[in-house]
């Protein structure tokens, strides 16, 4: 069994995303059914239940109100409506129910207190359940836990050294608070970031070895192509490379056996083979439903198909928490 580390230096990092990406699969693919079986895959739904308004600057998103995208702005939605689309996505196959609000920060609010009761109610009817609601603290970590949070998402979006570029309202320092916090309240980390911010090859890099070398590896490593977004700094940034995003993946699962690796935006773009071949890489992971927070994402129908013709099957929730039990 490959061993898990957490002392990866950068240049062992560099010679694994260097490596020639046929070879470069199939280390990842064979490292892959040493942890997970590679028939599965976990299938997870993404709802906005606080919609626009954030005050951040991320240079990539729609719901800054920094930028004019057109954006139509919606309050945190009524916990009716999302146990609704929650039990919809159950039925539909999903295993875990994602919830991102647009907040800079967790508030000890009524709001807060409104997440809180639909974390209970998601948790209960059998779904793995994260949420993605900007910085929080311990104490508001600790709360979500009690609730029944599964896990809770954060992204490190690109390098420290390019981080500047595309954010300044929050630092990269922050973002890794936020993760500790999490991870000191038991929750399970989901950390990844996006490709095609302009960044370079020595920036994804950085970005893999900071995750990969945390004193925990995230549970779940999200890796996005960018889905450039008009109104936005990055609106004319052009479309990642599918080998780009096999490189990302391979590189991930190498790095971070036990981790699952969510093939997440971008993925609208690609066909039924180009999944494949991120599969075959060691994605075990992706999102369905109409939107991705609010940009497009593949029509359940095709996923399906998709999972029909590939003899795939969807993951069961919490097999994670019950392994490691």
């Amino acid at each position: 069994m490959t061993p898990i580390r957490n002392d990866w230096t950068v240049e062992e990092v560099t010679d694994i995303y260097n490596t020639p990406v046929l070879e470069l699969i199939y280390k990842a693919a064979t490292i892959h059914r040493e942890y997970h079986q590679p028939d599965e895959i976990q299938v997870c739904t993404l709802l906005s239940v606080k919609t626009g308004g954030c005050p951040e600057d991320c240079s990539y998103c729609s719901q800054s109100v920094k930028y004019n995208t057109n954006l139509k702005a919606h309050k945190l939605m009524s916990v009716e409506e999302v146990l609704s689309i929650a039990k919809t996505a159950k039925e539909n196959g999903s295993t875990r129910f994602c919830m991102g609000a647009a907040w800079r920060e967790v508030r000890d609010n009524k709001d807060f207190e409104k997440i809180l009761q639909m974390v209970r109610s998601v948790s209960e009817m059998g779904l793995e359940v994260c949420c993605t609601l900007g910085m929080l603290t311990g104490e508001q970590a600790m709360k979500l836990k009690e609730a029944g949070l599964h896990a809770y998402n954060h992204n490190l979006d690109t390098s420290e050294q390019h981080y500047n570029k595309i954010i300044s309202t929050r630092t990269y320092r922050d973002r890794l608070e936020t993760l500790a916090n999490v991870r000191n309240s038991k929750i399970s980390v989901c950390c990844g970031g996006i490709i095609g911010l302009g960044e370079t090859h020595e920036d994804r890099i950085s970005m893999l070895h900071t995750l990969a070398t945390l004193p925990e590896h995230p549970e779940s490593v999200p890796v996005n192509a960018l889905v450039p977004i008009e109104g936005t700094p990055l609106e004319q940034q052009p479309k990642v490379s599918v080998w780009d995003m096999i490189r990302m993946i391979a590189t991930a699962r190498i790095l971070m056996p036990k981790a699952m690796v969510r093939l997440s935006a971008g993925r609208i773009k690609m066909n039924m083979e180009e999944q494949a071949l991120c599969f075959l890489a060691g994605a075990n992971s992706i999102f369905a439903g109409d939107k991705l927070l609010t940009t497009p994402n593949n029509e359940m129908d095709e996923d399906k198909k998709m999972f029909q013709t590939l003899q795939l099957k969807p993951r069961v929730p919490n097999k994670v928490k019950q392994e490691q039990e």
